[in-house]
């Protein structure tokens, strides 16, 4: 039988298929629906993911008449790029540092500051590398210059 090859980053090309891979990134928050449209308009090519027919019926089901009442809401970017935001109710505010963040990056950091608190967004602190910020439920994430 021959030798297996590793591939360079020193795991067999057949166990990528059994390697776990970031699918969602969750956000309990108060309310779903606005947290979502937030961080939509944030990240480029992302977007509330659409109500059709069937998510609505879902959602009736429920006893939910209105989609800016989903306890769960989906952000997704096209097709093959990932990972997808999701907001699911959670009733109790940020009340600490939350123990991970997206670290955003951008060309500009003064217009991107500039944009993303017109969509609701606090600085909270700046540094020479980066910006600190808070989502509209206070949730911490950075912006930084990309890089070369």
């Amino acid at each position: 039988m021959p030798a297996a090859v590793l591939h360079v980053d020193g795991v067999y090309p057949w166990h990528r298929w059994f390697m776990a891979r970031i699918h969602d990134v969750v956000f309990d928050c108060r309310h779903p629906a606005s947290l979502a449209r937030f961080w939509a308009a944030a990240l480029d090519d992302y977007d509330v993911a659409p109500y059709d027919e069937a998510e609505l019926a879902r959602l009736r089901g429920i006893g939910i008449d209105d989609p800016e009442d989903d306890p769960t809401v989906l952000v997704e970017a096209p097709a093959g790029i990932s990972p997808r935001l999701f907001f699911q109710l959670g009733p109790e505010p940020t009340t600490a540092k939350n123990r991970v963040h997206l670290d955003l990056r951008c060309d500009d950091v003064d217009t991107e500051l500039d944009r993303l608190s017109a969509l609701g967004a606090l600085v909270l602190a700046e540094y020479d590398s980066h910006v600190v910020l808070a989502d509209p439920e206070g949730n911490e994430f950075c912006l930084s210059r990309r890089s070369g």
